[in-house]
């Protein structure tokens, strides 16, 4: 017959409770009352891409505010992050949106991104605007855009028309842009 000791067994419920106790403690490193994973994160509703190490980010058209339409021949705000992860600098030359804006200016008349740094076109004031709109625009719709970079090239994107309201509602548009309802 064989015996256990009963000193081994306290030694065991010692362990199992200790490594009980531990885990928890390993496993939620960044829990708590403020931990990243209680806080809400909208979904990031624009287009995304990444070509020859530049990351393009949340690429949106700013609409008018729910329920209303940008009207042909006028101006809507164009909002992107840029991010370039290669080892030598790149410049956004030029936006264009050939099947919905006459013309698309950038404040300052090109982006420089030097190697791993980003250049957020974010807002909440447009740097980039669409002007002379070829038709009308609102939200839920999709216009292509194309970005030209120095190195990296053309890259045409499907951007969302998101309406100003809710997570955009602090975007600005152009100054000149009226909305119809």
């Amino acid at each position: 017959m064989i015996r256990r000791s009963p000193g081994k067994a306290v030694a065991r419920r010692m362990l199992i409770a200790a490594v009980v106790a531990l885990v928890p403690a390993l496993a939620g490193c960044e829990a708590g009352l403020n931990a990243p994973t209680l806080e809400f994160h909208p979904a990031s509703n624009g287009a995304h891409d990444v070509v020859n190490d530049i990351t393009i980010s949340n690429a949106l058209v700013l609409g008018p505010e729910s329920g209303s339409t940008l009207p042909a021949g006028g101006s809507a705000s164009f909002f992107v992050g840029l991010y370039n992860g290669g080892q030598g600098d790149d410049t956004l030359l030029s936006v264009s949106a050939p099947t919905a804006a006459k013309s698309v200016t950038i404040d300052g008349g090109s982006v420089s991104l030097p190697a791993q740094a980003s250049a957020n076109l974010t807002g909440p004031e447009p740097k980039v605007v669409l002007s002379g709109l070829t038709r009308p625009l609102s939200g839920g719709q999709a216009i292509p855009v194309i970005l030209d970079f120095q190195h990296a090239g053309a890259v045409t994107l499907d951007v969302p028309v998101m309406p100003q309201s809710y997570e955009y509602a602090n975007l600005s548009p152009p100054a000149s842009a009226s909305a119809t309802p």
